[in-house]
């Protein structure tokens, strides 16, 4: 039996991006209510805003994800208006096509702030709302590169590997208070991102963002207190996902 979802509350980072995008539109015609955070193009967040307003009630918030007090304020606004926050989804990240020996200090924190520190500190920012909630759930983009390395890709490597770590540690260390912890670990996926930084990649035979939004509608949907989906991942050779 799938679970509803009207009007639970969902926080999603990276919002204006393609994966982000693919995931408001789709969390909205669900009926959840959505908050959006975005940095890069706040053109683009309020296009994404629009688009759900359509469907269902939305607040966006365009700032620097670095920024631990942009977060903390984004946060309060929306829980004094809304009350609480359901669902968090760290979504936004960030990567450079760049050889190892060329990595500077400056890209290196860069990237690893918004793709590990950024969504460590949202997360436990959360915590207090989330475990109001009856249906308590974080899910993490993380990739591919988490589990392997790839060349040129160090950093973005060894940020989602982080990611990947911590994510695991707040599964356990939460489960028992009903919070669900959740890491997608997809391949290519056919973005903007990549787009800059695979740019010998074409959309063919890759994975698009609405198979993203498949599987956090699964995740969202088929919720229960027996199971923990701690990672799922998608190959970009084979779109069908398998649990790890």
């Amino acid at each position: 039996m799938k679970n509803s979802l009207k009007d639970k509350i969902l926080l999603l980072t990276g919002a204006g991006g393609g994966i982000g995008s693919a995931i408001a539109a789709r969390c909205a015609s669900l009926g959840m209510k959505l908050i959006l955070l975005g940095a890069n193009n706040p053109e683009k967040l309020e296009t994404v805003k629009t688009l759900v307003e359509k469907h269902s009630s939305c607040l966006a918030y365009p700032g620097d994800l670095t920024d631990l007090e942009f977060l903390s304020a984004a946060l309060e606004n929306a829980v004094e208006k809304w009350g609480g926050v359901d669902v968090l989804i760290n979504n936004a990240g960030t990567a450079a096509n760049t050889p190892f020996e060329e990595v500077t200090p400056e890209t290196f924190d860069r990237i690893m702030a918004i793709n590990s520190r950024t969504p460590f500190f949202l997360t436990q920012k959360s915590l207090p709302f989330l475990k109001r909630s009856s249906c308590a759930t974080v899910i993490n983009i993380a990739s591919v590169t988490g589990h392997s390395g790839y060349p040129m890709q160090s950093v973005y490597s060894a940020s989602k590997h982080a990611l990947l770590g911590w994510t695991k540690s707040a599964a356990s260390e939460y489960y028992k208070e009903n919070i669900r912890f959740h890491a997608i670990s997809p391949g290519g996926v056919y973005t903007d991102m990549v787009k800059v930084t695979r740019p010998d990649l074409t959309p063919e035979g890759m994975i698009m963002p609405e198979d993203i939004a498949d599987i956090v509608e699964f995740i969202l949907t088929h919720r229960n207190s027996n199971a923990v989906i701690d990672e799922i991942m998608l190959h970009r050779n084979g779109k069908e996902p398998f649990l790890v």
